[in-house]
């Protein structure tokens, strides 16, 4: 879905980048810094001078992008990015596209900035388009291009099955593993944090396509792995699960599904919290029924492993600024929430938010079928 922009929006310092094919031989400029995992994936960056347009040049294959710096994450508010990325097969260019400021997702220590990457399917070229807001443009600014690979060799267990209710908590659903998605395990941090009992989910959506193919989820998957790790520099993907179009539903952070695994999703409130972000863009485009439907079956089970009532309400204290509560505040959360309710943003998007309420009554009902009746409610 291409997005355009009037030429009078692009004005202001601008930093531009125009990529393409070119010979072979300027592959080798040593400003394109390639890092390759084991599975065969790789993050290419490339810097964007604030004062500099960088000359064409040819471009390894890559599926996903995204725009780092290193200052902080809100270096770029009231500014904007943009790309035009070019087909790899049919070497048609595709329309400009807005990347989101992603200063929201991630640790609540503070770190450097990106936007929400971009799934973009196999191309190989790109024009990019930074405008600088009021502080400028920050340092280091740089374009990377994420080759997800084949994935890593999968090992035993490549999807946690169904398990049926026990009795005093909701039925686990079917999660496919980090092997079944081919995690490179040697990229993330192998020190696993853990935190308190799970007492909201939050959902996201990825701020990437919505129309693809099921079967291309675990390669989406290792793409925004890779880029959360190596351009973001975190410990590891930061969603705890990620749900496709179809409702299959993935394991993220490292860690064990049925574990509370301290994740980097929602600045400020990613203790005691699970995040799964639905992959796709929904602002305008609406989430198949099979999305809010494994949101709920996933929100039951994990949130009742903590006795979390999925229909209720509790509170976290903000281990952040930059919210929409200050650090140390104590907020009032549904235990299904979306990112929006936690800081200053459109996600989970105009489209999926609305669909949450109905999330926490499927998810509760579903809680309550795994509780047997009373005697005398029999």
């Amino acid at each position: 879905m291409g997005i355009s922009l009037p030429a009078a929006a692009l004005a202001g310092c601008t930093a531009v980048l125009l990529l393409q094919p070119v010979p072979a031989a300027a592959a080798a400029d040593p400003a394109q810094q390639r890092r390759t995992s084991a599975g065969g994936g790789s993050v290419t960056s490339l810097p964007l001078g604030a004062d500099r347009a960088l000359a064409p040049r040819a471009t390894r294959p890559f599926e996903l992008l995204g725009v780092g710096w290193n200052g902080p994450a809100r270096s770029l508010d009231g500014g904007s990015v943009r790309v035009r990325t070019r087909d790899a097969a049919t070497h048609v260019w595709g329309d400009w596209q807005v990347l989101e400021a992603d200063g929201e997702d991630g640790p609540d220590a503070p770190g450097g900035g990106a936007t929400a990457p971009l799934w973009t399917g196999p191309s190989d070229g790109v024009a990019v388009q930074v405008t600088a807001g009021p502080r400028g443009l920050p340092d280091g600014l740089r374009l990377d291009l994420v080759d997800p690979g084949q994935g890593a060799a999968g090992a035993a267990g490549r999807t946690l099955p169904a398990e049926p209710p026990d009795g005093r908590r909701a039925a686990r659903p079917a999660v496919v593993t980090r092997a079944g998605w081919g995690a490179d395990e040697s990229l993330r941090d192998p020190q696993v944090e853990y935190t308190g009992p799970v007492r909201v989910v939050f959902v996201h959506h990825t701020a990437t396509a919505t129309e693809y193919d099921c079967a291309d989820a675990p390669r989406m998957i290792r793409a925004i792995y890779q880029y959360h790790v190596r351009s973001n520099g975190w410990r590891d993907i930061g969603y705890n699960f990620l749900v496709d179009r179809c409702g299959t539903l993935y394991e993220g952070r490292a860690g064990g599904a049925e574990l509370a695994v301290h994740g980097a999703h929602t600045l400020g409130f990613n203790t005691d919290s699970a995040g799964v972000a639905v992959l796709g863009t929904f602002v305008t485009d609406t989430p198949p029924p099979a999305v809010p439907e494994g949101l709920a079956r996933l929100a039951a089970w994990k949130l009742g492993l903590a006795g979390q009532d999925a229909g209720g309400r509790t509170q976290l204290v903000s281990g952040a600024d930059g919210t929409r509560y200050p650090k140390g505040t104590t907020a009032t959360f549904d235990a299904v929430s979306g990112h929006r309710d936690a800081v200053a943003t459109e996600c989970p998007g105009a489209t999926l938010y609305p669909l949450l309420p109905a999330v926490r009554t499927q998810a509760a009902a579903l809680q309550s079928a795994a509780r047997p009746a009373a005697p005398w409610a029999r």
